[in-house]
């Protein structure tokens, strides 16, 4: 395939560098992770994630992860809890 096409954004610096580091650390560049989001847009005929408005409780939850509030749970109460859903489904 020839890369004869070039794809331009405007983004934050800061988000351009924090993905960049983390694109950096799985081995790829900023082109081929875009690459890759082209081509999985293409197999799937849209966005390759859910996108959707969040709801009231969502946004709460979003709102509490931001600001450290909210329940917390130690891993063998989140296994317990998750086990006990899990029966249920």
């Amino acid at each position: 395939m020839a890369l004869d096409s070039t794809v331009r954004a405007r983004v934050d610096g800061e988000l351009k560098e924090e993905v960049e580091a983390i694109l950096s650390e799985i081995g790829l560049s900023t082109s081929q992770a875009i690459t890759l989001f082209l081509k999985r847009i293409k197999y799937e005929k849209g966005i390759p994630f859910e996108l959707k408005v969040p709801n009231a409780t969502t946004l709460q939850a979003m709102e509490e992860a931001k600001n450290n509030d909210g329940e917390t749970v130690n891993l063998n109460e989140f296994l317990k809890e998750s086990e006990t859903y899990a029966k249920t489904l």
